[in-house]
């Protein structure tokens, strides 16, 4: 009898030590969770930014059709500019989920290429891209500064910069909805303002982005 109760004892003990260890994980993994930096669009510096009106273009998409990028829509809709090329290997994995993204937020999307347009009316046709919402020239690229793909610059329904970057996925693309939505323009804005609010600098995000 004593050697019972001795052993439940022990028992009961292992069974508190292990309740203590799983509450001190579940407390540092809240205190990991809310010192984790939420993940958007890299934004680069230069070109108009955002809360500028976009620049007004006038480019030829993959019909031979010429179309005026920049402005107010006529759909009132915001549009997603999203530059790609064919030898981009990033850019062919994101395809699929910008199209998704935007039938799923109803934003108007326009491909952005700049090369051969052989070449661009392959990878238009090996995802089902509309031609006539797929536009080839440099002229928009080298005025947003665009420097890398793949690379999305979000617009508003008043034509608009509501958010830009680099894009690897769909919660970057997505970053982008939410800075039009919050006013935050980019995760480093984000960052500053969260960080200004609590009293400290986000030295690691600014020397991300620097």
């Amino acid at each position: 009898m004593t050697l019972l109760l001795i052993s439940q004892g022990l028992l009961w003990l292992v069974v508190l030590a292990l309740a203590a260890v799983v509450f001190a994980l579940i407390r540092q993994v809240g205190v990991l969770h809310e010192r984790v930096a939420p993940v958007g669009a890299l934004s680069i510096s230069g070109g108009p930014g955002v809360g500028d009106p976009a620049p007004r273009i006038q480019m030829q998409n993959l019909l031979g059709e010429t179309l005026t990028v920049g402005g107010a829509p006529a759909s009132g809709r915001s549009q997603l500019l999203l530059f790609v090329a064919p030898t981009c290997p990033v850019c062919k994995t994101l395809i699929p989920i910008a199209q998704d993204m935007a039938r799923d937020e109803k934003i108007d999307l326009l491909f952005v290429g700049d090369g051969d347009r052989a070449e661009q009316r392959e990878l238009a046709d090996r995802f089902r891209i509309d031609p006539a919402r797929y536009v080839n020239g440099s002229e928009l690229g080298m005025t947003l500064r665009v420097s890398k793909l793949p690379y999305a610059v979000l617009m508003d329904g008043a034509g608009v910069i509501a958010g830009k970057g680099l894009v690897n996925n769909r919660e970057h693309l997505e970053s982008l909805v939410v800075a039009r939505d919050t006013g935050f323009g980019s995760i480093q804005t984000y960052l500053r303002a969260t960080s200004s609010a609590r009293g400290d600098a986000p030295k690691a995000a600014d020397a991300h982005a620097s």
